[in-house]
């Protein structure tokens, strides 16, 4: 499976760089062909040393490596939404209000802002591994906890622990796969965390409808007396083991390496992984630029802009917007959705399922063409087709009869509304789901990287929590349309933010970002 991957990325760099044949030994001579023209020429988007042109064995060695670490993702997307098919029956559980209920699903992000927040910091003094492995020891044991909450306060808790593995993993993997990836990989690479991501958000919520179905219904008792929604968290137990295992084999950062004085492991790395031809050079390069930096805090991230440097706020902008078109609207709360618009529980599950799928399938569009086409343009064609799957869903619901529990969308808006939403997740997934991590992770000049990064990813968990702690709310007081028109405005925002203020950082290397 990796061998076939490693000849679509090497497919994909050829025909960035106006190559013709397949991932054939040809294919590397096209790397070292435009390697050579680019030193030559001296182009100002590369880096000023020849960068290395990995073979069959590298390409392969570097996906593994990138896959171990973005199932740190998968952990992200499945905690995050394996919740959508436990949601009503907690309600019912627990006796909760729209409030509380929608508190209890987001407290989870609030754990994610404390996690993205110290997981840089934690990665600086303990090496990108071992946070991992931290990561994955809080997702099991929020998974076991959620699993045998027995009060609404419980609960919380362990969904803020899982939060704090959600923000670790939110910031080490695609920081990880930056400092490992050959910059001419980097963008497909990276863009494999989202691809997690969306894989344990689908695996969530088909797991969800399995059990559900199982059970005969999610407040129904399945296994050992347990209810099924219990059972929805404690499947999760399985990946967050397997998170642990294999971040445990992957090698460390050659970054980490280099700023802990280890230069002959990170010249190992560097050339066992991602192929550097000079490994020496590169780990004299990296120390230049680690000479630059001061411990990461907030004087790096100074500048003239309401005290931020300008980069810091697209980072944070960006962050923000990517959460306020909607996105977990949909994933958190999509089965309880369609019920309330007239769906059966059976066929919000199979809307939930068919939406998460092609969440997934989208995501290797991303993956082929954020490096060939670049991060702005994919962000700005994302913003345009988001827009019209988020008015087409307000719209639909504008729409709707009937009033408290007993509403539903006559036809066709039940359609358009489903039409609606699957449109915007394919232009999300497509786009702004993976492009927005992508740049988070390679955006920054190295000496404020970690803070900006931790700083950014924080907006984003920030934001998460407010849309999903406040939909349950406007949904009740203000309505869907209001509610989806909002996000079809922020939409619109997010395409002339983009035009305006977003730096294209493809075929860049991390030592050259501007700033």
């Amino acid at each position: 499976m990796l061998d076939g991957l490693a000849g679509r990325v090497e497919r994909t760099v050829c025909v960035v760089h106006g190559a013709v044949g397949s991932a054939t030994p040809r294919s590397h001579g096209c790397a070292r062909q435009r390697a050579r023209e680019d030193v030559k020429g001296g182009g100002s988007t590369m880096s000023k040393t020849a960068p290395a042109a990995p073979t069959r064995a590298h390409t392969v060695k570097v996906i593994g490596i990138s896959t171990a670490a973005a199932v740190g993702g998968f952990l992200f997307g499945f905690d995050s939404s394996v919740i959508n098919g436990a949601v009503d029956a907690i309600g019912e559980r627990f006796a909760l209000s729209p409030a509380l209920s929608g508190f209890t699903v987001s407290i989870a992000l609030l754990g994610c802002v404390v996690g993205a927040w110290y997981a840089g910091r934690l990665a600086d003094a303990w090496g990108r591994k071992r946070v991992m492995v931290l990561g994955s020891i809080l997702f099991t044991v929020s998974s076991v906890g959620s699993g045998l909450a027995f009060a609404v306060w419980d609960l919380m808790l362990w969904r803020f622990v899982g939060g704090l593995g959600i923000g670790i993993a939110s910031v080490i993997a695609p920081a990880y796969i930056a400092e490992i990836a050959p910059p001419r990989l980097r963008g497909a690479l990276a863009s494999l965390q989202q691809l997690a991501i969306t894989l344990g958000i689908f695996v969530a919520l088909f797991s969800d409808a399995l059990v559900a179905g199982a059970a005969g219904g999610a407040s129904a008792p399945l296994w050992w007396g347990l209810d099924a929604w219990r059972w929805m968290f404690l499947v999760g137990v399985v990946p967050s083991v397997v998170y642990g295992v294999l971040a445990l084999g992957i090698p460390e950062s050659p970054r980490f390496l280099v700023g802990r004085h280890r230069d002959e492991e990170a010249e190992r790395v560097l050339t066992d992984v991602s192929g550097e031809t000079d490994a020496s050079a590169k780990v004299i390069e990296i120390r230049g630029t680690l000479r630059k930096e001061a411990r990461s805090s907030f004087a790096d991230l100074r500048g003239p802009r309401l005290g931020l440097h300008p980069l810091v706020w697209v980072g944070i902008i960006m962050a923000a917007l990517q959460q306020l078109t909607g996105i977990n609207a949909i994933f958190y709360y999509s089965t309880t959705l369609w019920q309330s618009v007239g769906f059966t529980e059976a066929d919000s599950f199979s809307a939930s399922v068919i939406t998460a799928a092609t969440n997934v399938v989208l995501t290797f569009v991303a993956i082929a063409f954020v490096d060939r086409v670049g991060r702005r343009s994919l962000l700005l064609a994302g913003s345009a087709g988001m827009f019209v799957g988020l008015a087409a869903m307000a719209f639909a619901f504008s729409q709707q009869v009937g009033s408290g529990q007993e509403v539903s969308l006559p036809e066709p808006y039940g359609l358009i509304a489903l039409i609606g939403a699957n449109w915007f997740v394919v232009f999300f997934a497509a786009t702004w789901g993976p492009v927005m991590w992508v740049m988070l992770g390679e955006m920054f000049p190295n000496r404020m990287r970690a803070m900006a990064l931790a700083i950014g990813t924080a907006s984003n968990w920030i934001f998460n929590f407010l849309v999903t702690t406040l939909f349950p709310v406007g949904t009740e007081f203000v309505g869907l349309t209001f509610v989806y028109g909002a996000f079809a405005l922020f939409a619109v925002v997010s395409f002339f933010f983009v035009q305006r203020a977003v730096p294209e950082t493809a075929r860049r290397s991390l030592e050259e970002m501007p700033g």
